[in-house]
């Protein structure tokens, strides 16, 4: 891949029908979830140097990710929404690799057993490793960055709080929609102040910022790489802000059609329509 990308997008083209991951110009689609939604013929260079149109993909394949790693409960101002105290180390849990889903037109799936009222959604930055590590820094954990990126830990809250490991709830297939587009770190510049909303049905029911966090992405990095090896093309979520279904009243759960969407400053909007199976 070439060293040079800022806005990278995987996606199948309309031309020879296959998967390519290429270049968008931000200058040209500031917001290529918005364009791919508005029916935009969105252009991207491949590597190689040619033009496609096509349909857009989730940035990282499923094949290339190994496991996802998740934080709980890392905003403060969520923390304070849930009542409860600021952790002294990150809350954990993972999704297994099956869970990466893509933006539109993929849909977030939501399986027969949890249709329950309790199907809920988390606006969240997330970001790829794009090198293996162990043991890692702090001072040199941002070096281990690929890219950044919209995400939704789509959430079972039923199956949530029957247990306290959370990762079967948080674990089902295609709970992890990611997009529209991989932005390169020296393109996000600080990754700890950019506005993250998430939108239900036109409405935002969710805002704050990165700089709400409690635990950096370095410090992230170098927590969770402590004895272990953190693998390329690992996918680390980074937690929500306040304003989930479930804290809310009335709460707010995702339906059948429902349009939910997550818009981060600097990378753009990815959109998922609900679908239940």
């Amino acid at each position: 891949m070439a060293s040079n990308w800022t806005h990278l997008v995987r996606f199948i083209s309309e031309e020879d029908g296959q998967t390519h991951l290429g270049q968008v110009d931000s200058s040209k689609y500031p917001d290529v979830g918005l364009s791919i939604l508005n029916g935009e013929k969105v252009q991207v260079k491949v590597v190689e140097g040619s033009v496609f149109d096509g349909k857009l993909l989730s940035p990282v394949g499923m094949d290339n990710v190994p496991i996802i790693r998740c934080l709980g409960l890392n905003y403060m101002d969520h923390a304070k929404e849930a009542n409860m105290p600021i952790p002294d180390v990150p809350v954990l849990f993972i999704k297994p690799r099956t869970a990466v889903n893509g933006p539109h037109p993929a849909k977030i799936n939501i399986p027969k057993f949890v249709q329950d009222g309790t199907s809920d959604y988390e606006s969240e930055l997330s970001f790829v490793l794009s090198k293996s590590g162990r043991d890692i820094p702090e001072s040199e954990a941002t070096d281990y960055v690929l890219g950044f990126t919209c995400s939704n830990d789509v959430s079972a809250r039923t199956q949530q709080f029957k247990n306290s490991q959370w990762s079967f709830s948080k674990g089902l297939d295609g709970s992890c929609p990611l997009g529209p587009v991989l932005v390169s770190p020296s393109a996000i510049g600080d990754a700890h102040n950019l506005r993250i909303k998430g939108i239900h049905n036109g409405s935002v029911v969710q805002d704050s910022n990165t700089r709400e966090m409690i635990f950096s992405v370095a410090k992230t990095i170098a927590f969770l790489s402590q004895g272990t090896t953190l693998e390329k093309g690992t996918v680390i979520m980074t937690g929500t802000g306040p304003g989930i279904g479930a804290m809310r009243n009335p709460k707010i759960v995702l339906n059948d059609g429902d349009d939910m969407r997550v818009e981060i400053e600097k990378i753009g909007t990815l959109v998922n329509k609900v679908y239940y199976e």
